[in-house]
């Protein structure tokens, strides 16, 4: 990005930042009058009382920097006659000409973020270290996001190079002559310390001012980052509590006399409806949202006043009542650049307040907040055509090499269903990978469900043809480049294991692990906990598990780490460190896939489910 864009944009709006926690310097400039001002009869100008500011808020774009393929690139629409629509939506493209024509008319706008803008990229984006991802940001003009767990996929060092600029230290810069210029917005980590000094490894906070209005912003992660992140991605740092980390700067804030102050939170819930125009604050038996956000919102202090969120990849418009009882906005918008939500803070000058209602105000037909689809009907925005294109001849000669040939979709992100055709497909390519004794002797895989990005898509994304697998669609299917590890496990312990997939921190909501051909069993879910896997059930290649018997078990390294909760795969022993899950990926498209003989989507019947 030159230099004249940002000095221009640095005149639009100030983003002051937290005395002594600052890890990039604040921008200051002069603002030009406020458009909304009355003027009086002798030519002077009088603040209004109340200014309404636009919020405009995404989250979860995860480097989709193209339209995303497939189920993955559709939003839910509830039609007139109760019936669901999915429409093709996301792209930045897209994304920042619906930015663009929001800001118009709207003096006072910001644009904020909830976190997992980066991680679990596609290649475009994750082959350069989501340094397209940042440079589409910077001209989208984000004004700040907090951080999500996947901002720490690489470390808090990469995390800091994001935000400061300068060449990636092993791969150096990516365009000859042009270093990185990193983040123009502030990365919030509020409650993200530094293990050594306590400190926040960023800042926890910053004030957005513009013509008297000021407004605070807060930005957390969730505090089980850890849980989900590898080892090395969180090595050095301390996650602490959503509520108490909020509560703690909104005081803090409140002190400096910034009154209006927005959270922005990577934790989210599930609304009752995947339908993005779902009324959230509908008060049928069933409706509303649940999940962590909703306790989250309840402790949060009411001197903040509205929530952005994320990490579910829902959308919602919901109405919270914050401890005093007082309606507060509770906002999502999917995930991948699908969804913007638009919301009205009336700030109130005599106050420096926001004026708090519920989501749809005082009157329905003019709502506080509200979800748009980012759709691909309207114009591109002609500088993410350039940028794309820009980054795309880079990635050419590896993201379009053919790894394979399918016959329809396999879906894996796609997929609702407890177990995923792609799931399958991943587990058994690990078993194959890692089954030989010199490779490991693996007798069986499992594959985390949340590390399948998105689905193999039959339809040609580019000039590969349909059907085609390119190393960039099976990069964006498992970006991690996650190590695979072969270990040994009793089979007490791969029963344990299963059933946490659906007890303890996955009770609530279930980690289902996508097994690799031979396993076979019931899951129950019309009871709880553990007792949900019905034990008796469990078989390897028709014979049952043997609690004393050691088996040979082949997993990523996250999983391998005992990460989602799944404490009892992290206690195998004797591990063999194989190729990546890529890596495995790959050569097993190569063996099983031909444009004459194309790979059929695998059955799911290895686990029965009860329901």
């Amino acid at each position: 990005m030159s230099a004249t864009p940002q000095k221009n944009r640095a005149t639009r709006r100030v983003l002051a930042a937290a005395a002594g926690l600052a890890t990039v310097g604040a921008l200051v400039a002069a603002m030009p009058a406020g458009a909304q001002d009355k003027s009086q009869g002798n030519g002077q100008h009088k603040p209004a009382d109340t200014v309404d500011v636009q919020l405009l808020s995404f989250n979860d774009l995860h480097g989709n920097l193209e339209p995303p393929a497939g189920s993955a690139g559709t939003v839910n629409e509830t039609q007139a006659d109760g019936t669901t629509k999915a429409i093709p939506a996301g792209g930045v493209e897209y994304l920042a000409s619906s930015l663009r024509t929001a800001r118009k008319g709207h003096p006072y706008s910001i644009t904020a973020a909830g976190g997992d803008m980066v991680g679990a990229s596609p290649l475009l984006s994750g082959l350069f270290h989501d340094e397209p991802t940042i440079e589409a940001l910077n001209k989208i003009d984000l004004d700040v996001t907090t951080v999500g767990n996947h901002e720490f996929d690489e470390g808090a060092t990469e995390l800091a190079r994001l935000q400061n600029g300068g060449c990636h230290p092993v791969e150096g810069c990516y365009e000859k002559g042009t270093k990185f210029k990193g983040a123009d917005f502030p990365y919030l980590a509020a409650n993200v310390t530094n293990e050594k000094t306590g400190k926040p490894i960023l800042k926890p906070y910053t004030v957005w001012k513009k013509n008297g209005v000021k407004i605070g912003f807060i930005g957390v992660t969730l505090e089980g980052t850890p849980n989900i992140v590898t080892a090395n991605g969180v090595k050095g740092l301390k996650f602490h509590d959503e509520i108490e980390t909020i509560n703690k700067y909104a005081k803090e804030l409140d002190r400096q006399g910034v009154k209006s102050i927005v959270a922005l939170i990577h934790e989210g819930g599930a609304p009752a409806s995947t339908s993005y125009n779902y009324d959230c604050d509908s008060s049928g038996a069933g409706d509303g949202i649940s999940g962590p956000i909703v306790d989250i919102a309840k402790g949060i202090t009411p001197k903040v006043d509205a929530l952005v969120t994320g990490h579910t990849h829902q959308a919602y418009v919901c109405t919270i009542p914050d401890p005093a009882g007082n309606p507060r906005m509770v906002t999502s918008a999917s995930s991948f650049g699908k969804l913007y939500t638009d919301t009205t803070l009336t700030y109130d000058r005599r106050t420096n307040d926001i004026v708090r209602t519920s989501v749809k105000s005082a009157s329905a037909s003019n709502p506080k907040a509200v979800n748009h689809i980012v759709s691909r009907d309207q114009p591109k925005a002609n500088d993410m055509t350039a940028l794309i294109a820009r980054w795309n001849a880079l990635a050419a000669p590896i993201a379009n090499k053919p790894q394979g040939y399918i016959t329809a979709d396999i879906n894996g992100r796609g997929s609702t269903a407890p177990e995923k055709p792609l799931g399958n497909l991943i587990a058994d390519a690990q078993l194959e990978g890692l089954a030989p004794a010199d490779k490991g002797g693996a007798v069986v895989a499992f594959m985390n469900p949340g590390g399948i990005r998105a689905d193999l898509v039959y339809k040609a994304t580019g000039s590969e043809g349909d059907g085609v697998v390119t190393y960039g669609e099976s990069f964006t299917v498992q970006p991690f480049t996650n190590m695979m590890n072969v270990v040994d496990l009793t089979g007490a312990q791969l029963v344990t294991a299963l059933q946490q997939q659906v007890s303890g921190s996955n009770e609530a909501s279930p980690k289902i692990l996508q097994v690799s051909k031979g396993l076979t069993y019931t899951l129950d879910m019309t009871k709880t906990g553990a007792a949900r896997v019905v034990t008796d059930t469990i078989k390897l290649n028709g014979e049952a598990i043997d609690p004393a018997k050691t088996y040979r078990v082949a997993m990523n390294e996250f999983l391998a780490g005992g990460g989602d909760g799944f404490a009892a795969l992290g206690q195998g022993t004797n591990k063999l460190v194989g190729p990546s899950d890529l890596d495995v990926f790959n050569a097993y498209l190569a063996a099983h896939s031909t444009a004459a003989a194309p790979l059929a989507p695998p059955a799911t019947d290895r686990i029965t489910v009860i329901q």
